[in-house]
Formats: structure tokens, sequence, C-alpha cells
């Protein structure tokens, strides 16, 4: 049996498609399963035992990205298509079943939701993630054996999506103090490329692990796997930490928490008093120049949401 599974180009979005990965897999556990996704994604599927083939889709002109899939996989013929991007190749393949993400799909459902309802599932599969050996060797050598440590992500892949750094530090501090939910843990700072600066100012203010850009993302996600609780802004390390089954705490100003929320028993959040429409309604608002819009986010209702969701 032949799957192709047509998915996000964002780690975030990625991760999330992995609850319905996961269905399909235990469904059909003898399917070999070709994923279409976003270059930065591939890594984050390399672990599941039933992927046989991971085609990146890497962006160019005129969408001849999608002319390239369709070239790729129209010589096959599919046992199933699941297509989360809404493309054109999913029509124009040759397959048994189709499921398509498209209008019939409420938009208001958390996207776990939404990815469940493209097989018109009642029961929504969470995310999930596999990894290979090499990554879990790679993330044992960064997360020591045997100790008791938090993971954070201070950073975001926007300005305006990032908690100021020097409340993550007072948190961290409060958490790992004495009496602290997490009294004398390590702190482990997580990061993508390009978010070194933020990451870096933490990790020099309270010590611990650098675990900053080391990695493709199933690498920094398999060493979150090994942590006790993460904490970050809404990003996809957040959603790769709740995937892991890792207690999780996201922080979400200027996005949307019943789209993005952390999936989960073992996740909760903490988010500005203003919606993310109302936080970007002022004059010469544009993403490119927005500053930090989570000021609003106090230290206190953070420490509030932490102290109700770690006593659960």
């Amino acid at each position: 049996m032949k799957i192709l599974f047509i998915t996000a180009s964002r780690i975030g979005d990625a991760v999330l498609s992995t609850g319905l990965l996961s269905y399909m897999t235990q469904k059909w556990p003898d399917a070999k399963v070709t994923i279409a996704c976003g270059p930065l994604a591939v890594s984050l599927f390399e672990g599941c035992p039933q992927v046989e083939c991971i085609i990146p889709l890497v962006k160019q002109k005129n969408h001849g990205h999608w002319l390239k899939l369709w070239q790729d996989v129209v010589t096959t013929r599919w046992d199933v298509v699941v297509d989360l991007r809404n493309s054109a190749v999913s029509r124009l393949v040759m397959a048994g079943e189709r499921y398509i993400y498209g209008k019939h799909i409420d938009k208001k459902l958390h996207k776990v939701q939404q990815n469940a309802a493209v097989m018109t599932r009642q029961d929504v599969p969470s995310p999930r993630l596999w990894f290979t050996e090499a990554q879990m060797s790679n993330a044992r050598a960064i997360i020591p054996e045997g100790q008791r440590v938090i993971a954070v992500g201070p950073a975001a892949n926007w300005v305006a999506k990032t908690w100021p750094v020097e409340r993550f530090i007072e948190v961290l501090n409060w958490l790992t103090a004495r009496g602290g939910a997490y009294e004398g843990a390590r702190i482990a700072v997580f990061g993508a490329p390009g978010e070194e600066d933020v990451c870096y100012q933490v990790l020099k203010a309270v010590g611990g692990i650098d675990a900053i850009a080391k990695g493709q993302p199933a690498e920094a996600a398999a060493a979150i796997s090994l942590c006790a609780f993460y904490i970050g802004n809404d990003s996809g390390l957040m959603h790769a930490a709740a995937a892991c089954g890792v207690k999780t705490f996201g922080l979400f100003g200027p996005s949307y928490p019943h789209l993005y929320a952390p999936w989960g028993e073992h996740t909760a959040y903490a988010r500005t008093p203003e919606s993310f429409d109302a936080l970007i309604d002022y004059a010469g608002y544009t993403p490119q120049s927005a500053p930090c819009l989570m000021e609003s986010l106090t230290v206190d209702a953070v420490k509030d949401g932490l102290t109700r969701f770690l006593v659960v």
C-alpha cells in the first residue's frame, strides 16, 4: 500500500500534521508513505518507520515546486493521497482515495482538529514525533542522562511574538530556585539558526546547557524530549515539545491560541490581555516593522499560569 502525504513547509504546522500521519500508520501499518514537505521540516519525518521517501518542496518561481512534485509522483498509483496544502497535485495523480484540505474544513478549529477533519476523524489524533537512532544519540550528547532539565525557547520566527528576555530570565530563576516547581533543575536553551542573539542572552544569565542552533529541527526536538518541562514563545519548538509528551507551557501575543495553542492535556499557555487583532491595530503597523508586542504579558501573569498548571 502506498500513501502520499502532502504537508506543511513551516516547522510548527508540520509537527501539528503528525497526528494525522500517526493515525494513518496505525490504520495501515504495512503502508509505505511518501511525504512532501518544506525543506526545514524534512528531519521531523525521518524517524517514522513507515516513511519510505521524503520530497523537499523547495520553493521555485511560478509555482515550479508544485510542477516538480507532480513530476516526481505522477507515475505512481497511490492507494491514498492526503493533501493538507489543497494543491493541484493531489487532484492530478492516480489515487484510490483522496483526502484534501479545502473549504469544507472549519477554519475556527485548532489546526490539529482541522487536520483530523481532512479525513473526517471524529476522534482527533494527537501529534507525535519519531526519532532515528542518530537523532537520539545526538540528543543524549546535549541533555545529560539522569539530570532534571528545563527546556526554554526564548526566541520566535517574528520579533513581535518574542517575550522580553529579562522576563524569561526572571521566570526561569523562579522555577529553579529553592521551593520552585523545578528546584535545582538545569536549564537548556534552545533556538534555531538566526535566533542566537536572544538565546545567548538567556543562556548567559541563567547558565546551563547550550542547545542553540544545534543541528536539524528533529535533533532539537529529540533533545527536548529528554527534558522534564518546556517553556517558550509560540513556535515550532513549542509544538515539538508538546508532540513529544513533554509538559509544555506556551506564551502567546500576536498569534491565535485557538488555532495554535500547544496540543494535549499536558500543555497550557498564557497570553496577552489583548487579542492578536487588537495588538496589531495601530497606525503604521507592518509585520516587518512591528516591535515586541508581548509587553502586556506580565511576569506575574505567567507565574500564576505556571502555578496553576504545574500543581495539576
